[in-house]
């Protein structure tokens, strides 16, 4: 289907507009196919000129992706996408700038571009695709791998404590920080849109199945057989239950999350911990994404969600405010303004 404006002037858009030319090249059953689905399936949505997107990636099995989105596209390099993404969104704030990620990618050699993005709040959308494995490049332990994790270079079982890719994005303060999985196509559409329409850092982990190198790796929360009991949605004003018979939920005692029995022979629905989404305070967030196996569910959904200026926002600002204050000059003007110095040719006179 092409796409036509509507009368309020916004493109109609289907699946296949965004789909491109180029052959799909992950392993089969690949927890990416169905991303990619459920993003054309978001974009077509959203009434946004299909020119206005811009994808990002860096290097991995999941920056594959803007080869297969029929949108603007930059396939960068390694760990680096938030940092050309904050170029771009600043010098084109009318972009919807995305990034794509893994990981690897994300939180190992670019852990500090993606960190810094997310603390200046750049109004960029980064997908963050978690198998806790190196897919790319054969199965090798990643930041998010857990410990004991034996691969081709932890033989005898990784030492290194796991990175919460969760716990990061609140740490640094993003103003948009979710989590669904591959195979939880409606939650996971639901949950782009509302990234899509968020002005500010948006950090959405998409748990994502490696069914070569690390195969099930969050079966517990993805299989339909045990997902009820090992997960918990998070819903803004709601108590958190969770259970196949909504029999459980979590309360905080003191500050410790601990899981209660409701209902007649538990507690009553009001004592248990409601989540609050909108509080500017990341204590709650954060001890939130601190929850999961063996004790505890684990949270899907949006952790918090705040309206703050976005730097790309207050660069313009800020250019407009010293237009105003100082006028504008040209640049030779400025170049020449200032400490500047002559350097003659040495000859004595």
């Amino acid at each position: 289907m092409s796409a036509e404006p509507t009368a309020a002037g916004a493109p109609t858009y289907g699946k296949k507009d965004f789909a491109s030319d180029q052959t799909v090249r992950w392993c089969p059953g690949c927890g990416d196919y169905a991303i990619l689905s459920s993003v054309q399936k978001t974009f077509a949505g959203l009434g946004i000129p299909r020119h206005q997107f811009v994808i990002i990636s860096g290097i991995g099995c999941s920056s594959r992706f803007p080869y297969y989105m029929n949108v603007y596209g930059f396939h960068s390099i390694h760990g680096r996408a938030p940092a050309i993404a904050t170029g771009l969104k600043v010098a084109r704030p009318d972009l919807s700038v995305w990034v794509v990620t893994g990981d690897g990618d994300a939180l190992s050699i670019g852990g500090n571009h993606i960190l810094h993005s997310m603390r200046r709040n750049v109004d960029i959308k980064v997908l963050l695709f978690n198998n806790r494995i190196y897919g790319l490049t054969k199965g090798q332990y990643s930041p998010t791998s857990e410990v004991g994790k034996r691969t081709k270079t932890s033989p005898y079982g990784s030492l290194d404590r796991p990175v919460d890719p969760i716990s990061i994005a609140i740490a640094a303060e993003a103003t948009f920080v979710a989590r669904s999985a591959d195979v939880y196509g409606p939650h996971l559409e639901n949950v782009l849109r509302r990234a899509a329409s968020h002005r500010g850092s948006v950090f959405v982990e998409i748990l994502q199945n490696c069914n070569i190198f690390n195969d099930g790796a969050f079966g517990d929360v993805t299989d339909r057989a045990t997902r009820e009991d090992a997960k918990v949605d998070l819903e803004h004003g709601k108590p958190m239950i969770f259970g196949k018979n909504r029999d459980r939920g979590i309360r905080l005692n003191g500050l410790t999350p601990e899981v209660v029995p409701i209902g007649d022979n538990g507690v009553a629905e009001k004592e248990l911990l409601h989540h609050d989404e909108k509080t500017a305070d990341p204590s709650l967030a954060y001890l939130l994404s601190k929850l999961g196996p063996p004790d505890f569910p684990v949270p899907m959904g949006v952790f918090r969600q705040l309206e703050v200026e976005t730097y790309d926002a207050a660069v313009h600002r800020q250019i407009r405010e010293a237009a105003e204050l100082e006028g504008t000059k040209e640049l030779d003007a400025l170049l020449r303004e200032g400490n500047i110095w002559e350097i003659g040719d040495g000859a004595s006179a």
